[in-house]
């Protein structure tokens, strides 16, 4: 977004404020699109960005659900059920099996145990349905289950009536900026299913495989060449595509860059021979993957400042956030010419997580509104500012 949209956003809705661009979340689909096999699918994990969700089920194939809450906001924007993968490592057996005897499909159903198997089987032999489901294989961690159990499964369960059991559900992570990596944890995974297959006899038709595909927030230069190391990964994936249908589950690669942070300068101060500015908005809005104390300088400038501007500043700036905690620090050392109360910071690649994933309640402050700017660029208010306190507040509900 140019400097002059995002002035307009702060402008007629205030600070601090959050600001995807549909613009940039279409440019970035399709720059993937572009970059990985023709026939590999894309399920977005909604956790990342909810509030992008209706511009991006037009342009991705499916969308992760992992809670009832997210599956509520699926139903309140009516997203077709057939987008969902039902996800989740703790999942709700009323939701569950509300959406069965609904009769609608859904995509998918991860199975991430036993326990959750049986859930699941339940409901469907209860209401006479066949649902699809993909068993999540653990990378070692909490989620999924372990390979010989996933063996069990597709052995014992095969040909149950009630379950379709679709492929493998696979994720170790994310930030993987090492095509290396990535090729032993496909190798090992192509491994697995193609084990699997010669014990049990049955196919596995779908990978549903989260890479993890890194964004460099920092400009640390890991990654010079994005498009270099998306075809890199392509070549990884053709071996398996032409075999099975391939669906990458992807968040922050999707939205981090469709969005803007943008919160206004209230207070300067120099104490100890450091200058400091205070701004409306703080660390419980703005998230960035290793930004703890802004031990690295963000993608950050101040709006109608130009870089060249910046770059010749000898002034440098901690921006510190309006929550009472020393470890609410946006940047530190930031150059700023011109820096003063009014100033609007704009805090790019701020589109995954930030609104969701934040200490929102932390010190009741309110929560910012959201602007999505549509492909013509007009913005559009998708969610009012919020108050905290009601919520922190304790009643007597007796």
């Amino acid at each position: 977004m140019t400097d002059n949209e995002l002035t307009r956003c702060a402008t007629t809705f205030g600070t601090p404020l959050y600001v995807y661009d549909e613009r940039e979340l279409r440019a970035r689909v399709a720059f993937l699109r572009e970059h990985l096999p023709e026939h590999v699918e894309l399920c977005y994990a909604m956790k990342a960005n909810t509030f992008v969700v209706p511009e991006l089920e037009q342009i991705v194939d499916g969308l992760e659900v992992c809670s009832p809450g997210e599956e509520s906001i699926c139903a309140e924007l009516g997203i077709s059920q057939d987008k969902l993968v039902i996800s989740g490592v703790h999942k709700d057996a009323d939701l569950i099996d509300a959406l069965v005897s609904s009769g609608a499909p859904v995509r998918a159903y991860t199975v991430e145990s036993l326990s959750q198997l049986e859930m699941i089987t339940s409901s469907a032999v209860r209401h006479g349905a066949r649902v699809p489901v993909l068993l999540r294989l653990t990378s070692g961690s909490q989620f999924g289950m372990d390979a010989s159990v996933v063996e069990d499964v597709v052995r014992d369960h095969a040909a149950d009536p009630a379950l379709d059991i679709l492929g493998i559900q696979y994720f170790s992570g994310t930030q993987k900026d090492s095509i290396k990596r990535l090729s032993r944890e496909l190798a090992k995974l192509d491994a697995f299913v193609h084990g699997l297959e010669e014990e049990t006899g049955f196919s596995i038709r779908v990978l549903e495989f989260g890479p993890g595909l890194p964004v460099d927030y920092y400009d640390a230069g890991k990654i010079a060449d994005e498009a270099a190391f998306l075809d890199e990964f392509a070549d990884l994936l053709r071996p398996i595509t032409s075999q099975r249908r391939v669906v990458l589950e992807l968040g922050r690669s999707v939205v981090a860059s469709c969005g803007t942070y943008l919160t206004s300068v209230v207070d300067t101060k120099t104490n100890v021979g450091s200058n400091y500015a205070i701004v409306d908005g703080g660390m419980h809005q703005l998230v960035y993957y290793a930004h703890a104390m802004a031990l690295r300088l963000p993608p950050v400038h101040v709006l109608g400042q130009s870089a060249d501007a910046a770059a010749g500043e000898t002034d440098e700036w901690n921006i510190c956030g309006s929550l009472c905690t020393t470890s609410d620090i946006l940047a530190k050392r930031m150059p700023a010419p011109g820096l003063e109360v009014g100033s609007v910071l704009a805090f790019e690649k701020a589109g995954a997580y930030c609104s969701t994933e934040g200490m929102l309640m932390f010190l009741s402050r309110d929560l910012p509104k959201i602007v999505v700017v549509d492909e013509k660029g007009e913005p559009h208010l998708v969610r009012d500012g919020l108050r905290t306190d009601v919520m922190n507040t304790p009643r007597s509900l007796s």
